[in-house]
């Protein structure tokens, strides 16, 4: 477990200042992220709810969890209560439910919207025109409990640098563009990943997701094993 820490302090290594590390930590065992929390890391990565749920209740109260996954709206209420922040809002419904939930547990939850810019279809998020047109009804000012913090988007998955450095040019032309909207507390752009996160801080990432280079690659034959 060691070369966790070791690769760990090395991701953190290459980040620029004002760089943040989101650990993904998806499918991996508490074992495993117990060995990142040691080392000093505090802000991990998930994408399944009850997973993410387990997690919580295993590991120290001071983790810092992000959902990075899909998020479906009938899963919002088992994470609200201590969910950091929900970087895959991908439309209307989700940042409406996370809103209602957030309320009744009298929270309020950092989000990232989440735009679509692969080329392939099976991505989710927002098409930044829709997006616009929603937010040009101003309907974050009756979301009082949500706090959006900027926008999350993945890169087409391909060798060729060339379309990837394209979409994260893009997302960076988004968040500029959605910044007016929501004022100084609008910082965050989340992109990049383990194989390309160094290519994304260059066009402009502030928040990078990074997890097979830290725990190394998942085995998801596993995945119903993780959380015990």
């Amino acid at each position: 477990m060691l070369e966790i820490a070791c690769q760990l302090s090395c991701v953190r290594a290459s980040l620029p200042a004002g760089v943040t590390l989101v650990a993904v930590s998806k499918t991996h065992p508490v074992e495993a992220i117990r060995e990142a929390y040691d080392a000093g890391h505090r802000i991990f990565g998930e994408s399944r709810p009850q997973e993410l749920c387990a997690k919580y209740e295993a590991l120290p109260d001071n983790i810092e969890w992000h959902m990075i996954g899909h998020l479906q709206t009938n899963k919002v209420r088992s994470i609200a209560p201590f969910v950091r922040m929900i970087q895959s809002v991908d439309s209307a419904r989700l940042a409406e439910t996370i809103q209602r939930e957030a309320a009744r547990c009298g929270r309020t939850i950092d989000i990232l919207l989440e735009i679509h810019v692969a080329q392939e279809e099976t991505k989710s998020g927002w098409d930044v025109g829709e997006l616009k047109r929603y937010l040009d009804s101003a309907p974050f000012r009756s979301m009082p409990n949500i706090r959006v913090r900027g926008v999350m988007g993945i890169a087409t998955n391909t060798d060729n640098e060339r379309v990837v450095r394209r979409d994260f040019e893009e997302l960076k032309r988004c968040f500029d563009l959605l910044r007016p909207y929501f004022g100084a507390h609008f910082d965050t752009l989340s992109m990049g990943m383990s194989h390309d996160y160094s290519l994304a801080v260059e066009c402009g990432s502030t928040m990078v997701r990074v997890g097979s280079l830290i725990f190394g690659e998942r085995d998801y034959a596993k995945k119903e094993e993780v959380v015990g």
